[in-house]
């Protein structure tokens, strides 16, 4: 306003410019509210396609950092890696001192990796780091791209309660793979830290050491069963908790709506049941959700950390709690109801000895024990959800440790 004018036109024109932007507020409004109602109608969309569209929804690995880290910040995350079998928390000095650099050196590439969140660090009790998941994907999809196994990683294909499966590509980018992450401790494993120390000798009980284990045990017996042809996924390598297997052309039996011949299907699961059973081994986890079906309704089993041998004592438990579990199911989603279902002792005597194969294949009784005791909470606990009438996802397996440079794998 120019100094000659008087107050009172001062306050007039601050009187009009004030009256200009209620005006406009009063319009805005209500453009606004049809803003918020298409906004939360778009919204409604985007969630009610995300429901029929469960993989769209998953997120994908990123593993990009792999590239820039240098081999410093690579052998940093092996030394905590190593260090972690006998800390929780390991110290500064010792990760410098495995990984062979100097403390200005080791510091610099923690930093590094705590800014990737490859690693966790904690001053509660003393000034220390330890793996999480995302560094231990990292270590073994280093030892793994070295190996020239898997060359890229792309998008999430499920997840279960204890494992994230992903679609891989080999190194010649020809062929399609499945890498499957155990991540004990995520749900169903929660307690077990709390009850005893599945460490044997070892002081610290470690997630990331038990889904090693199951990872290499399902690479076993996914090997021996593959071996006796049984319908499961080609087993092709294993590093640490990662287990890299072929892509089966197959959907999970929990997201068909119908079957032509759900009799024909359910006789197949029962067969498939009762020769595992004569080979000395029972699944503890045979249900829709661990069964993949093809166009042409031929089976696929996956996921087989939870196996036990026939002369585990509560075998016949596991066998008809498994049973139950596909005759519900059937019952619900197909309206299929069998005349009778088999019992353990039906199955008469053994064919095969898988059981025993397992533990000649390099899965030892040492890890076997331990894994099984971190096991038993989940078998016990892990009723199937489809007794609950949920709905949810399969997936699959891969392979076991072993790694780079002169740097040694767990």
């Amino acid at each position: 306003v120019c100094p000659s004018f008087s107050s009172q036109t001062e306050t007039a024109i601050s009187s009009r410019t004030l009256l200009t932007p209620l005006g406009c507020r009063k319009s805005n409004c209500s453009h606004r509210i049809v803003q918020l109602i298409l906004a939360s109608l778009l919204a409604f969309l985007i969630g009610a396609c995300c429901l029929f569209e469960p993989v769209a929804a998953m997120g994908r690995m990123d593993v990009s950092a792999l590239r820039y880290l240098s081999k410093d910040d690579l052998r940093t995350l092996q030394a905590v890696e190593q260090g972690m079998k006998n800390h929780d928390l390991v110290p500064v000095e010792l990760i410098s001192s495995i990984a062979g650099l100097k403390h200005g050196g080791a510091f610099k590439c923690l930093s590094n990796l705590l800014r990737g969140k490859l690693i966790k660090h904690d001053r509660k009790h003393y000034d220390g780091y330890s793996l999480n998941y995302l560094g231990y994907d990292y270590l073994a999809f280093s030892a793994l791209s070295k190996r020239g196994i898997v060359r890229a990683v792309g998008r999430q294909i499920g997840v279960g309660k204890e494992s994230d499966v992903f679609i891989a590509l080999d190194d010649a980018e020809e062929k399609q793979l499945v890498v499957k992450m155990h991540r004990l401790g995520r749900t169903s494993f929660r307690k077990i830290k709390e009850k005893r120390d599945y460490h044997q000798h070892r002081k610290f009980a470690n997630w990331l050491y038990l889904s090693r284990l199951a990872a290499q045990k399902e690479i076993a017996f996914m090997r021996c069963l593959r071996d006796a042809g049984f319908p499961v996924p080609e087993p092709v390598d294993q590093n640490r908790h990662c287990v890299v297997m072929s892509l089966v052309d197959a959907y999970p039996l929990t997201q068909i709506r119908k079957l032509d011949n759900p009799g024909r299907v359910f006789a197949q699961l029962m067969n498939l049941h009762i020769r595992l059973a004569q080979c000395g081994l029972v699944h503890c986890d045979f249900n829709e959700f661990n069964v993949m079906i093809s166009d042409d309704e031929e089976l696929t089993v996956i996921d087989f950390p939870q196996m036990v041998s026939t002369s585990h004592e509560n075998a016949p438990f596991y066998f008809n709690r498994d049973i139950q579990c596909l005759r519900l199911f059937f019952e619900r989603r197909y309206g299929f109801q069998p005349n009778s279902v088999p019992t353990l002792a039906d199955c008469g005597v053994r064919i095969m000895e898988l059981d025993k194969l397992v533990a000649a294949s390099g899965f030892s009784k040492e890890d076997q024990s331990v894994l099984d005791e971190a096991m038993e909470e989940y078998r016990q606990n892990g009723v199937s959800e489809s007794l609950r009438g949920e709905e949810g996802d399969g997936v699959q397996a891969g392979e076991e440790d072993d790694d780079d440079d002169d740097d040694d794998d767990d």
